[in-house]
């Protein structure tokens, strides 16, 4: 598997630092954004290999940073939703919006870049109680 470039994109601060803490020694990390404006601009200004994705952030979430990032970029890089919510309707959302996988934040560190990497290596990837909504859907 390659070691992909991943930004961190969640509005809270915290949980960033954690998750960048994790991952630092297992894949690249090209940067955080805290906001839809952020990490669009980050997106376009790093060109990551995945997003990690936060699902709900005040300022349209990530079905709106998938949005706008499809309609100012070429070659858009790969989502990974990284949420605490499990409720179908997060999922399908923004799966339909074009995210290649859904992971709730109970993930180890391990267990998300392994994620991370098979996102990017072209694999779908959810936790596995999610797998089932997306079947549905």
């Amino acid at each position: 598997m390659s070691t992909p470039r991943v930004l961190i994109v969640d509005d809270h601060q915290l949980f960033r630092a954690g998750v960048r803490a994790e991952l630092e020694p297992l894949l690249e990390i090209a940067g955080e954004a805290s906001s839809v404006d952020e990490a669009v601009a980050s997106i376009e200004r790093e060109s990551p290999d995945v997003v990690l994705l936060d699902v709900h952030m005040p300022d349209g979430g990530g079905v709106e940073v998938i949005r706008r990032t499809a309609a100012h970029t070429d070659r858009p890089p790969c989502f990974l939703a990284l949420s605490v919510s499990d409720a179908a309707e997060d999922v399908i959302a923004v799966i339909r919006a074009g995210a290649r996988g859904y992971v709730t934040k109970n993930i180890s560190g391990e267990e998300l870049a392994d994620a991370v990497r098979r996102v990017n290596d072209g694999d779908a990837v959810f936790s596995p109680r999610l797998a089932g909504f997306v079947l549905d859907a």
